[in-house]
């Protein structure tokens, strides 16, 4: 490998630790801040409203701006100053007990996220052209985050508090911001030479723009009628909701790598009409769901759909931005919140005026008019149908999030690359290096794999026992009281002893991921030699 090679592997690297701090704190603190809003800022629903609207208003605004910088200016700074403007909104809701500071920790939360996102896809984007495997790796790592956050979050809200939540949030990003400091700086620029500006990279890339913009309509609106009907169909709490959605973005954090080898083998164009049937038949399933458990279900075959289409429509639109590349992602994000904030609209619209299984067809409607729409606009942008196998890689970040990192093989040679304009020639794939490598070159065997799970499973028996004779195992209580009542978060704990539960049922979520895993790591590991 090049040394600008090894710096684009490292700076891709850094900028995956970045997406997996910085993506919790954000879903986090969008998923709290309307409740939060109302509780100890006494705020009424439109002004929660407004404070949601500014913040994405000027996410909108900036997110063009950053993406022009993005091509400007050293990438990681950009990314860095996002993620620090980030962690002051976090720290502005902390300390903040009127609604004048909340709108202005949100704007400056819209141009710190802008910042952050575009900066990060366009890193992300550097080593597309020699590994197609970065955008599902980038979104492995974001998702990871995303429910690593939500159950250390919502676990310790009782505890700490808004403001303690908020908090912590910052000190995410500010971790976030000292991976992409210390990431090298960008060697030379990647991507065929495109000309014109930000209106012109918006024109080439404007069939996709369309599209992206209706997938995330169809996707807020599918995910705001769920929250509305679990919250007043269900009568479920937030903290309830967020264990209903969680399966979902475990297994977006799992499969994003994995489900991209099929794009590699069909095409760009099928998995996308088919991932976006299956969105769809989610979306009708959802009018005839008869409780919490069969959502739960519903929204992890919805995860999976989502976790083929978005790292699809990243890479098209790198690609079709070519060294124009921040510019690109810069109204890819606008398109991706003009859809999300269209959608919401129609869903509140919807649930309001019509009934419930009304609104879930409606929603289903829109996701396949996106199966037709979505195929189309990456044909007309000319780019690759069949991308080039991930390169396999060392685990970059933790848990699922590397699990992009370690599908497929070595890139195949430009000649043998299928493009838009010529049929694919089928090649055989370079060796791929072991896939159970861990950084520093160590090749980790099967025994070693199973052993590193048996010691956290005796380290959390042990920790259960302890947590049990204190009547603090959660464990415990799923398998000797109501289990629905447990599942939900119906058992009271207060204090000390609501921090203590709370954590014993993150590490049952953490040490249940890491048995998937390392099943999955054991059937994937050769035999030495």
């Amino acid at each position: 490998m090049t040394t600008e090679g090894v710096v684009r592997r490292r700076r891709e690297r850094l900028a995956l630790w970045a997406a997996t701090l910085g993506n919790g704190p954000t879903e986090l603190v969008d998923f709290v801040l309307p409740l939060w809003a109302g509780l100890a800022l006494g705020l009424g629903a439109t002004e929660v409203g407004v404070l949601t609207a500014v913040e994405m208003a000027v996410s909108v605004l900036v997110r063009p701006v950053a993406g022009v910088l993005a091509d400007r200016c050293e990438r990681r700074g950009v990314a860095a100053v996002g993620a620090l403007l980030y962690a002051v909104s976090c720290a502005g809701y902390a300390v903040a007990g009127s609604a004048s500071v909340a709108y202005a920790a949100a704007a400056i939360g819209g141009a710190g996220g802008a910042l952050l996102w575009v900066a990060l896809r366009a890193v992300a984007s550097e080593r597309l052209e020699e590994d197609s495997g970065v955008f599902p790796r980038l979104l492995a790592a974001e998702e990871t985050g995303s429910w690593v956050a939500f159950v250390a979050g919502l676990a310790l809200l009782g505890v700490i508090g808004f403001a303690g939540v908020f908090w912590l949030c910052a000190a995410a990003c500010l971790l976030a911001a000292g991976c992409l400091l210390a990431a090298p700086r960008r060697p030379a620029p990647v991507g065929a030479a495109v000309s014109g500006g930000l209106g012109a990279v918006g024109r080439r890339l404007r069939p996709m723009l369309f599209a992206v913009a209706m997938t995330m309509a169809a996707e807020a609106a599918v995910s705001l009628l769920l929250l509305l009907h679990l919250q007043r169909g269900f009568g479920l709490e937030v903290v309830q909701i967020a264990y209903v959605f969680l399966p979902g973005a475990i297994a977006m954090s799992v499969a994003a790598g994995y489900l991209h080898r099929y794009v590699v083998r069909f095409g760009r164009s099928r998995v996308l009409m088919t991932a976006s049937l299956g969105s769809c038949a989610f979306a009708v399933g959802l009018a005839w769901a008869p409780n919490p458990y069969v959502v739960a279900g519903l929204w992890v075959l919805s995860g999976l759909a989502w976790a083929a289409v978005m790292p699809v429509q990243q890479a098209v639109v790198a690609e079709a931005s070519g060294d124009r590349v921040g510019r690109g992602m810069g109204v890819y994000e606008s398109a991706c919140l003009v859809g999300a904030l269209v959608g919401s609209l129609v869903a509140g619209v919807l649930y309001d005026g019509a009934n419930w299984v009304v609104a879930c067809l409606v929603a289903g409607g829109m996701i396949l008019a996106g199966a037709v729409v979505v195929p189309r606009a990456v044909r007309r942008l000319g780019v690759a149908e069949y991308p080039p196998p991930a390169v396999a890689d060392t685990p970059s970040t933790p848990g699922p999030a590397a699990s992009g990192a370690e599908v497929g093989s070595a890139a195949l040679p430009q000649a043998q690359v299928g493009s838009a304009a010529s049929p694919r020639v089928e090649a055989e794939p370079a060796a791929s290096p072991r896939e159970d490598a861990v950084p520093g070159g160590k090749v980790r065997t099967k025994a070693e794999l199973w052993r590193g799970l048996a010691t956290n499973a005796a380290l959390f028996a042990v920790t259960q026992a302890a947590l049990a004779f204190a009547d603090l195992s959660w464990v415990r209580d799923l398998l000797t009281r109501d289990l629905g009542a447990v599942l939900l978060g119906q058992v009271p704990r207060e204090g000390v002893a609501a921090f203590a539960y709370g954590a014993g049922r993150v590490w049952a979520i953490v040490l249940l991921v890491d048995l998937v895993w390392t099943v999955y790591k054991v059937r994937r590991t050769r035999a030495p030699g």
